[in-house]
């Protein structure tokens, strides 16, 4: 991966994102755009045009200097190249606009938090860029495992088809260390399900596909669970094992679907309690394409 685009306002949902980030080990050099919009409510307005606003705005360019200026701490040392870009408008369409302005293959920003059952919910902003974006999508929830409370705990939701194999290349390419607790999990229909069609992704296939993560996650391991919807399944798992990150490949859009998100997708990005990765609009590459085809074709 060489070209992200980080969006931070400075908040400690943002400056978590950032340092999930900084975190990650990598082997090639990164192209970390930062991202600031600056909002001024009611700019529009003509009665309150004049010194009011251009004070404003210079108090939060002040805030988006300061923001950039702390991302730049956190990535100190790391082979990264850093650029800053501050746009007014309304932070979700403007984040959504820059993505598609510079084509980042990775989009990531926090989520806003709630308390008790409203945890579900995203805030508005990264709700819709998740939605949105063009590419690959970060939506960062603080877990603890950034701050070394305990090794990472990752899930990648996985099935025999292309939107899964190409999570997992994407998910490879960042060393994840012998101390992640990576589990690749494929969700199948219990057996009273008479009507629905049996499970795509055999115990063989997925163990295989774990084998295939061994350089970046060496403990990656497959597991197959039964549920009776392939996100509420995904969900109850990461609650009940307290996973950090969940991986999640995303069909590619047509035209006319590019701003639908698929329904398991918008499940897990909404329920889930942990950081989500969506995979979007990548194609498979390399080697790492070949190998998946094997994996899927052995599978079959």
């Amino acid at each position: 991966m060489k070209s992200i685009l980080l969006a931070t306002d400075g908040s400690s949902t943002a400056n978590d994102a950032a340092r999930f980030l900084a975190h990650l080990p990598h082997d090639e050099q990164i192209e970390l755009t930062v991202v600031t919009v600056i909002y001024v409510p009611g700019a529009q307005k003509t009665y309150l045009a004049g010194d009011w606003y251009e004070t404003c705005l210079a108090r939060e360019r002040k805030l988006a200097d300061k923001a950039f200026a702390s991302v730049q701490e956190m990535f100190t040392g790391a082979n990264v190249v850093l650029r800053q870009i501050v746009r007014e408008g309304h932070p979700a369409e403007t984040i959504t606009a820059v993505a598609r302005e510079i084509h980042p293959e990775l989009v990531v920003l926090g989520a806003t938090g709630h308390a008790g059952i409203a945890r579900v919910l995203l805030g508005s902003t990264s709700d819709y860029v998740a939605t949105h974006a063009p590419c690959s999508v970060l939506v960062i929830r603080p877990t603890g495992a950034v701050e070394g409370v305990h090794p990472l705990r990752v899930l990648i939701g996985y099935e025999d088809a292309g939107p899964a194999q190409a999570a997992i290349e994407e998910f490879a390419e960042f060393d994840w260390g012998a101390e992640s607790n990576v589990r690749l999990i494929s969700v199948c229909y219990p057996d009273r399900f008479f009507d629905a069609p049996p499970p795509k992704v055999s115990p063989e296939s997925i163990q295989r596909a774990a084998a295939a993560l061994h350089d970046s996650a060496p403990n990656a391991k497959g597991l197959l669970i039964e549920s009776d919807h392939i996100g509420e399944g995904l969900v109850r798992y990461a609650e009940s094992h307290e996973v950090d990150l969940m991986v999640v490949g995303e069909t590619p859009r047509t035209r006319l679907g590019r701003v639908l998100m698929g329904s398991m997708t918008r499940y897990v990005l909404r329920h889930a309690p942990c950081s989500v990765w969506i995979t979007r609009n990548r194609m498979i590459h390399g080697g790492k394409k070949k190998e998946m085809e094997e994996i899927g074709a052995h599978g079959a």
